[in-house]
């Protein structure tokens, strides 16, 4: 059976031993480990092995696992084009000036990578940024010129990363998102083809961003079956209702007046029975991580529910065929 597990982004405020004690009072069975605030130094946990064990150590006194470490901050900051909202991704020491912040950032996924091998954990998930998001909506016109140098500036901001990552043995679970390089199917499509098929490549499944693009999300987990590094259970919900539409109006995530809202798992409109079936196809056993994203209630309480919604979806594959004892021996 597969690990409910716990991404701690969200939470990352909460000390990490009480994050522990928090998470196993829940019931989950391990957590996605954040790189920010009081949780995992990357940065320490690359060069000090007595941290790493403390941190493995905690996790165990608390009976979880960890199958995976993000880097969807210092991500963003690689492959992103800059702007102030990206100065709190950074330390203080270099937000403001972007050579040091990118400087910063690459030496952040590098010590992330060292960091995972420490920890034992082969699954990195995260962001890779974009330089080209702004073109989404092609107005002013954007030519195709500029969209291919924006997919060769992620392959050459990325492939050292990779390639420290294939000397470690570690996967890189990029997350499908909008402000990303790649956003849905087609654009992750292209960004396989820019990497040649990359094996180091693959996505972190996330429904709750594919929802209100108008994706069905479990068809993406259908056609890259051997992509699926890891699984992000997070909902979403969209309220068109005439006057809103799906790129939000600018008004913040919460407020009931948005044509969609992420909404704990369970509380959306992601069918997870189809995700679920189709990771079963797949033959997926990775974790199942809920990232919890719910303006509209408590983030303990949502939490500790969606930990029970997901191990009651959480279903084995049949081991035969329904039908099997119609038959006659």
């Amino acid at each position: 059976m597969r690990a409910v597990t716990l991404f701690t982004g969200q939470f990352a405020d909460i000390p990490f031993d009480e994050m522990c004690a928090s998470a196993q009072k829940m019931g989950y069975e391990g957590l996605e480990l954040a790189t920010w605030g009081k949780h995992i130094n990357a940065q320490k946990a690359a060069r000090d092995k007595s941290y790493a064990r403390e941190i493995k150590d905690i996790l165990k006194k608390h009976g979880l696992g960890s199958w995976a470490i993000s880097a969807h901050l210092s991500g963003q900051l690689v492959g992103d084009v800059y702007d102030s909202r990206h100065n709190g991704f950074a330390p203080s020491a270099v937000a403001g000036d972007e050579e040091a912040m990118r400087k910063w950032a690459v030496q952040e996924v590098k010590d992330t990578i060292t960091a995972a091998k420490n920890l034992d954990i082969s699954i990195i998930t995260g962001f890779l940024g974009s330089p080209i998001w702004n073109y989404w909506y092609s107005f002013p016109p954007a030519s195709e010129e500029m969209i291919e140098e924006g997919f060769a500036s992620i392959v050459k901001r990325w492939t050292p990363l990779f390639d420290e990552m294939d000397k470690m043995d570690i996967k890189f679970a990029f997350e499908v998102h909008p402000t990303e390089i790649a956003f849905d199917y087609y654009t992750f499509e292209r960004l396989l083809n820019a990497f040649e098929g990359r094996e180091t490549l693959g996505i972190n499944f996330d429904p709750s961003h594919l929802l209100w693009q108008g994706l069905k999300p479990h068809l993406m987990i259908r056609a890259l079956p051997d992509r699926v590094y890891h699984v992000h259970i997070k909902d979403a919900s969209v309220t068109l209702d005439g006057l809103n539409g799906i790129l939000g109006s600018h008004i913040e995530f919460g407020d009931t007046r948005r044509g969609w809202n992420f909404r704990s798992p369970g509380r959306g409109q992601v069918d997870f029975g189809a995700v679920i079936r189709e990771l079963n196809q797949i033959g997926y056993e990775g974790p199942l991580s809920v990232e919890w994203e719910d303006s509209g209630m408590d983030r303990m309480r949502g939490a500790s529910e969606a930990c029970d919604f997901v191990k009651h979806i959480n279903i084995n594959p049949a081991s035969g065929a329904f039908d099997d004892a119609l038959k006659n021996e």
